[in-house]
């Protein structure tokens, strides 16, 4: 269970993107991250008769590591740290700065 989740919205912390915010659409594995609209690269397909597809240059979404990426807060409007605490029996995350139950 990682701090990042599918749908978190995140804010890039450094590289090119450096600044831009977006959601996760998916979890690549324990240490990377897909992120709309962020790490964007441009790859050559061929066309395929056999499913219709064209050829061309296509816009692909490539992971980025989640050190790189850090939960938003919108109370803050900041980026954030996370931290686990239980709450009525159940393990939730909580803004460091703040203390503040994460919104799912």
């Amino acid at each position: 269970m990682g701090k990042i989740r599918k749908n978190d919205e995140v804010i890039v912390l450094v590289g090119k993107y450096k600044g831009n915010r977006g959601r996760v659409t998916q979890r690549v594995d324990a240490d990377h991250v897909i992120v709309e609209g962020v790490n964007i690269a441009k790859k050559a397909v061929k066309p395929n008769p056999m499913t219709g597809s064209t050829g061309g240059i296509v816009d692909k979404l490539m992971p980025i590591h989640v050190s790189n990426v850090a939960l938003f807060n919108a109370a803050s409007g900041k980026a954030d740290r996370v931290a686990y605490k239980e709450v009525d029996g159940k393990k939730v995350r909580i803004y460091k700065s703040s203390g503040e139950v994460v919104k799912v």
